[in-house]
């Protein structure tokens, strides 16, 4: 009698067992591709079941729950946010959720941005939860500890993997932290003798080279004319900075009332750096204004094709202007 009970034992065992493999070298029923789902964090195995067979993703929960515990899985599971663009078995899945293969989407600021671009970048993104909607700048600044009174320029222009439900509060903070690595790094490689009184007027420098041009080739270059002009105690006269402190004011084209209006960032008529960036540099300008190439040209005007012609002198500028600007090439 007990050794037909063990016979019948084993026989179900092995059944029970080969249904089990089965059931997990077999394509879930999926739908369609690709499927999207999310675990959320502290769900138990029970949890983690239930939550994939709302989704559509499995039919059977107590079978994933018994495969899972077979596999030693049951506590390894990750949260996150899933994508599954194949045909996938459960054994695939498991393996998916124990490694922790999230999705992560991206979120992406671009060198020249403005921090209200910056924003409306992370409102308009759907995987974000927007903590910093309704907060003003300084609240926004408080809520990351940075010292700073404004917000322009202190955060580095990169591509951010986002996963999903994560706060807007924590991509800040990664580009910001960003942007102070890359400055730390810069400032102390930067050359002797330049005309910053600390790494935040070099950052504002290079937000300014950032906005005058988009020629990588050409920005050491600009950086090197706005440091001899700051050494030789004249006027930026950088016309981005003037468009900056106009705000809401520009309506697109620059006029002369625009060059004569008094704002702190007005560089035609107050000396020196405005007071802060006016937009994202990327490390190509920080560089720039930390490394310019030895030169002593004072004036650039803009050729039309997007390089520029550098002069050293205001009667070669004029000569380039009229060539360049006045005669409409």
């Amino acid at each position: 009698m007990i050794k037909r009970l063990i016979v019948v034992l084993l026989v179900a065992l092995l059944v029970m067992g080969a249904g089990l493999l089965w059931y997990a070298r077999t394509p879930l029923p999926l739908k369609s591709l690709p499927v999207e789902f999310t675990l959320k964090p502290g769900s138990s195995l029970t949890a983690v079941a239930e939550q994939l067979r709302q989704q559509g993703v499995i039919e059977s929960s107590w079978r994933f729950r018994l495969l899972a515990r077979m596999l030693g899985d049951a506590a390894r599971i990750k949260a996150g946010h899933y994508i599954l663009g194949r045909a996938t078995t459960p054994f695939e899945l498991l393996r998916k959720l124990t490694q922790g293969e999230v999705s992560l989407r991206e979120i992406v600021f671009i060198e020249g941005w403005t921090f209200q671009q910056m924003r409306d970048a992370l409102n308009a993104h759907p995987a974000l939860r927007h903590d910093t909607a309704n907060m003003s700048e300084t609240q926004i600044l408080t809520a990351l500890n940075i010292p700073e009174a404004h917000a322009e320029g202190l955060f580095f222009p990169a591509k951010y993997y986002v996963d999903p439900g994560n706060s807007d509060i924590s991509i800040l903070r990664r580009a910001y932290e960003t942007m102070q690595l890359h400055l730390a790094k810069e400032w102390a490689a930067r050359q002797p003798g330049l005309p910053y009184e600390n790494p935040y007027q070099a950052l504002t420098m290079a937000s300014i080279v950032e906005k005058e041009t988009g020629m990588a080739s050409e920005r050491p270059l600009i950086a090197a004319v706005f440091i001899n002009r700051l050494r030789n105690g004249m006027r930026l006269q950088t016309d981005p900075s003037v468009i900056y402190g106009l705000g809401d004011a520009f309506d697109g084209n620059l006029h002369k009332r625009d060059l004569l209006a008094d704002t702190p960032y007005n560089t035609y008529t107050r000396a020196g750096l405005p007071p802060t960036p006016i937009a994202m540099p990327g490390l190509d300008s920080i560089h720039a204004a930390l490394n310019p190439v030895p030169s002593q040209a004072l004036y650039f005007v803009a050729k039309g094709n997007g390089s520029h012609v550098f002069s050293d002198n205001l009667e070669e500028h004029n000569r380039a202007v009229m060539r360049y600007q006045k005669n409409g090439n």
